[in-house]
């Protein structure tokens, strides 16, 4: 999950970053409300997120659980026929990875 972040690969996750991530899940987070998620675990401070801060970012989102009309909502973004999986191909039409 961590790569699907961290678009450009040099191992942290930018505002930018995490504003096309999140953006794709049907969120529309402002600049501060970004970074302020970063602020949250960015244990070194240098205002981006690496991977253990990423572990312990996605370990406090699963304990603030999601209600499951929400779950929903999100796993529709990316089950674009409705068939009720997830395709590569709709994967890569939400994700659009880098080669």
């Amino acid at each position: 999950a961590f790569s699907l972040f961290d678009k450009d690969g040099d191992g942290q996750i930018t505002t930018k970053e995490l504003g096309t991530v999140m953006r794709s899940l049907g969120q529309n987070p402002s600049e501060s409300e970004l970074q302020d998620m970063i602020n949250e675990v960015d244990a070194d401070n240098n205002g981006t997120i690496d991977f253990p801060e990423f572990l312990t970012m996605m370990a406090r989102k699963m304990k603030d659980t999601d209600s499951e009309e929400e779950i929903r909502e999100a796993f529709k973004v990316f089950d674009r026929d409705n068939n009720g999986f997830i395709s590569a191909a709709e994967l890569r039409h939400v994700m659009p990875f880098h080669s």
